[in-house]
This record gives C-alpha cells, structure tokens and sequence, in this order.
C-alpha cells in the first residue's frame, strides 16, 4: 500500500470536491481496496453511506463503537440494518466494562467528566480499529457544528494517522433526508422525535425548536464533540 504525502490528500482533496458521494466512495474502494473501513453511528448520514457502500462493495468493513450506553433505538436500527443488506457490523467495545470503570472511576462518569468517559469508550476503541486500517470514512457534514465547518472530503487525521475521507462534507440536513426517503432506508425514529444527533442514551437528549442541532450533546458541559473529530 502506498504511503499518501500531504501534498496528494490535499490535490485529491480539490480533485473530489465536486464529485457526488458515490464516486467518492468508488474511488476510496479504488484506491484503497481492503484497506479502507467506514465508522457508523446509526445516524442520518451513516445510513445513507452503509446503503451507499454497500452498492458499490458489499464486502467493504463497517464498524460502530459500542459504549455500552446507547438508546435501544439505535441497537434496533443496528439490526435492521443488518437484516437488510444481510450483512455484520464490526463491534468495536472498551477495553474496560462499565463495571469496572466504575470501580476506577466512580459512579456516573459520564456526569461528571464526559470527556474521559468518551476517552476510554469511544477515543480509545477508535484508535484501536483504525491502528489496523490505512483510511476511514465518516458521515461528517461541514453544517453540522463550527468545529467541521472546514471538513475536507479528504485529508489527514493526524490524530489517527491515516487518511479520512467525509463523501458528505457538502451535504445539507436536506440531501440526507431525501436520499433516505427515495431508498426507504432503514433510520433511527429517534431523528423523529427531536434527536438530530445521537450519541449515548445518558449524554444526549432531544433538541428543542431553534436550537443548534448539537445542543442535545452533553447538555450542560462546554462540549459538542467525543473526540473521534478534531
């Protein structure tokens, strides 16, 4: 596998701007074969890249992380998934149980400090799964919160160290939506009932009448990310 310079992310960069998510996810499949794998949450927009995908490489390796905390919901539209393009989402858990962050940490970590809980449920795992690939694809959109305003549809993660590709970067809320509704995807009905952005059942809750589409994300704490983006 070749090793990509900074200087060819950022041509590749310019090069996909334009391009359509699918022919993005044709030329990552491409280029990076057996190599590449895509992060899902079971949101809106990872549903739309796993239907995507899967019509262009149904053999390609999709992963969630599992905290151990998330809404029924969306373990249920996990398996719906599943079902439909028959197929068997990686499971990628923390290497420490819920009991025994407990026992390390105290009870409720989540309420008390969400970043070291994401670190060693999400953060953690992550770096775990992508230490064995050489790119990932994620559903980031640039509208989705100041910190991705300046997502590229591909570039290093330097946090990581291998390349991400974002297919939806350019896409609205809109986009997503009608793609979902025109292939009947299966969705999470939480999006139906006030949760544009789902995260664990106990750091998330539904998003009232103009607010930002990632208030529902730790409420109360000066935070809007996990971590997995910079």
């Amino acid at each position: 596998m070749k090793k990509w310079t900074e200087e060819e992310i950022l041509l590749w960069a310019y090069r996909l701007e334009g391009r359509e998510p699918q022919e993005i996810l044709q030329w990552m499949v491409r280029e990076f074969g057996k190599e590449v794998i895509l992060a899902s949450s079971f949101g809106a927009e990872d549903v739309v890249l796993i239907d995507m995908l899967f019509k262009i490489s149904p053999k390609a390796p999709i992963f969630y992380l599992d905290t151990n905390k998330h809404f029924r919901e969306t373990y249920e539209t996990r398996d719906r998934l599943q079902k439909r393009y028959k197929t068997t989402f990686i499971q990628v858990l923390p290497e420490m149980t819920l009991e025994q962050q407990k026992e390390e940490h105290g009870d409720k970590l989540w309420e008390r400090n969400p970043n070291l809980c994401c670190e060693i449920r999400k953060v953690r795992p992550l770096s775990r799964i992508l230490s064995q690939y050489k790119a990932w694809i994620t559903g980031i959109r640039r509208d989705q919160a100041p910190t991705r305003a300046h997502a590229r549809k591909l570039e290093w993660d330097s946090k990581f160290q291998l390349v991400k590709c974002n297919p939806l970067a350019s896409w609205n809320s809109e986009d997503v939506w009608t793609y979902i509704r025109a292939h009947d995807i299966p969705y999470n009905p939480l999006h139906d009932r006030g949760y544009p952005s789902i995260g664990c059942e106990v750091c998330t809750r539904p998003v009232g009448p103009g607010e930002d589409p990632r208030a529902g994300r730790w409420a109360g704490f000066d935070k809007t990310e996990c971590g997995l983006h910079k």
